[in-house]
Parts: structure tokens; C-alpha cells; sequence
């Protein structure tokens, strides 16, 4: 399917751009009108675009059934200070009530149960549930467009941090396998970020990768071999050289029982090399692939 944006609706443009671009991490954003009414909303259109200075930007986009504003939208361009509470799985159901368009005058917080703390340097309160806050002054805010639908980006420097304890590591650094953030999917679904989805891929810092150019021909035309089996070994530094101490029970059984079916061989091993990748194990799946 092949979809011109400029030829369906807005809504349509919404449920199939918010469905394929995510999972988007949530902005719970409280904000401060000059008569001093709290809000508090959450929203999707964010993330972190520099570190010095320290930019994070979200959108409060224009409601697309009316072309109304929200509050959160009108407070920073009257006060333009804002705190951004980072959302955990512990706090979804009270963000998500935070988005019912309750009057200007209704404080959200009481609204939703969470706890109202005083920031340190700016005048909308934190999260006290949040394991980590985000004092921001607005130096910035763009509009996207004047229809429904259109964003509003809220360009903000990041002044302090805030951060529970209980996140934290021994080196005093945040404990990814702690933060159980959310993110928002389409429509009324979302993702939970814990110890059973998460995983490490490592990146090429400092050495390149040899790239999948440099993959033997065998091994880079393999029919089991997925592409993520592959980008794992092209993130290699080099090709290793065979280990003649390499010990494996497994290869062996291999050698012996298909050695005289070279391709059979070849299609055992690869289904070996395989298990090895998924399981993280990339020397001893080149070791595997380099008996041939």
C-alpha cells in the first residue's frame, strides 16, 4: 500500500503515522498559566535533540476535530518554564487520565492523585511519583502550521535533573534494567521497557566494522543466516583467525557426521553459527563458520 499524506485526512494521517513511528517516549509536561493555574498533559511528539546545551523539544499539537490549543500550549507561551516528568509503568493509568480536557481551572494533579513538588529553579511543579524530572526553560516555541493536526515545537533547556534514588546503579549512573519507562504505540496502545525486552547491541565506537562487504561469500549469501546474524559479524573488527584451542562438542559432531556432504555440512554449521549469534556468542559462531 502506497498512501499520498497530501490526499487522506488528518485522522488518517495520525493513525498511520502515530501506529508506524514508535515507540515514542511520553513528555509529562506541567506547566504554569500567569495566574498561577497548574497543568498537566501528557504528550508523544518527544525526545532529546542535543546535550550541549542539553534541547529536548515536544509538541502540543492543534486538536484536529476543532483547531483548538491545549493549555500546556498557552501556559509555556505565557510562562515559558516547564517540567518534564519522565513516565514508568508504575504512573501510565494516572497520565493517561491527565489527558482528559478537563477546564483550565481544574488542577490536574488533583485530578489524577500525583503529588505536586516545588521545582528548584522554575515555577511549574514536579512529579513527585516520577523517578526522573526535568527542570526546562522554553527558549523556544515554532509552530508547525494553523490547521488541526499541526504541531507546535516547545524547545526547551534541560536546568536540572532529578533522579530517584531507586534508578540509580552502584556507580551512581541510571540503571536502565530499574527505569520500566513507557512509550506510546497508535491508538490506545503502548510498551512497557523492563528486564524481558530489553537487549544490547554493541557499536562500533572507535574500530570499524568490516561491513558485509567483507563477509566470505558463503557466509554472506547464507539462506539461514538472518541480517541481523550478519550485521552482527560485519560489526566485527576483522575477520578472526581460527583458534586452534576452539573446543566445541557440537562442531565436531558436525565434522563427523556430515563431512562427506560439503553443503550439508555448510548448512549445519550455519544453523549452529545462528544460535551462537542469537544467543550473543559472535566468536564462537565465527569460529564455527571458519571449520569450512
Amino acid at each position: 500500500m502506497i498512501l499520498d499524506l497530501q490526499k487522506i485526512t488528518a485522522v488518517d494521517r495520525q493513525n498511520f503515522l502515530q501506529h508506524a513511528i514508535g515507540p515514542r517516549p511520553i513528555c509529562f509536561a506541567s506547566t504554569i498559566d500567569k495566574e498561577g493555574n497548574i497543568n498537566l498533559s501528557p504528550f508523544s511528539f518527544f525526545n532529546l535533540f542535543s546535550i550541549t546545551p542539553p534541547i529536548v523539544i515536544f509538541s502540543p499539537s492543534r486538536r484536529i476535530r476543532d483547531n483548538t490549543t491545549k493549555h500546556t500550549l498557552q501556559n509555556v507561551l505565557q510562562v515559558p518554564e516547564v517540567v518534564i516528568n519522565i513516565v514508568d509503568f508504575d504512573m501510565i493509568q494516572q497520565t493517561s487520565l491527565s489527558s482528559c480536557e478537563y477546564p483550565r481551572q481544574v488542577n490536574e494533579f488533583v485530578k489524577t492523585g500525583l503529588t505536586p513538588e516545588p521545582a528548584l529553579v522554575v515555577k511549574p511543579p514536579l512529579v513527585k511519583e516520577s523517578k526522573v524530572n526535568l527542570e526546562c526553560k522554553v527558549i523556544e516555541v515554532r509552530s508547525l502550521g494553523e490547521k488541526g493536526g499541526a504541531g507546535n515545537l516547545v524547545i526547551c533547556e534541560v536546568l536540572h535533573m532529578h533522579i530517584s534514588e531507586d534508578i540509580l546503579d552502584e556507580k551512581r549512573s541510571i540503571d536502565q534494567l530499574k527505569l520500566h519507562q513507557v512509550a506510546r504505540l497508535g491508538g490506545n496502545w503502548y510498551c512497557k521497557v523492563n528486564e524481558t525486552n530489553l537487549f544490547q547491541v554493541e557499536k562500533p565506537n572507535e574500530l570499524l566494522g568490516i561491513g558485509f562487504d567483507a563477509l566470505p561469500g558463503p557466509i554472506r549469501n547464507s539462506k539461514i543466516l538472518s541480517g541481523n546474524n550478519l550485521g552482527q559479524l560485519a560489526n566485527s573488527k576483522e575477520i578472526p583467525p581460527i583458534d586452534p584451542a576452539f573446543q566445541d562438542e557440537r562442531l565436531k559432531n558436525i565434522i563427523q557426521y556430515f563431512s562427506i556432504s560439503p553443503e550439508e555440512m555448510e548448512n549445519e554449521l550455519h544453523i549452529y553459527a545462528k544460535e551462537l549469534l542469537n544467543a550473543g556468542r559472535v566468536k564462537d559462531a565465527w569460529q564455527v563458520l571458519l571449520t569450512l
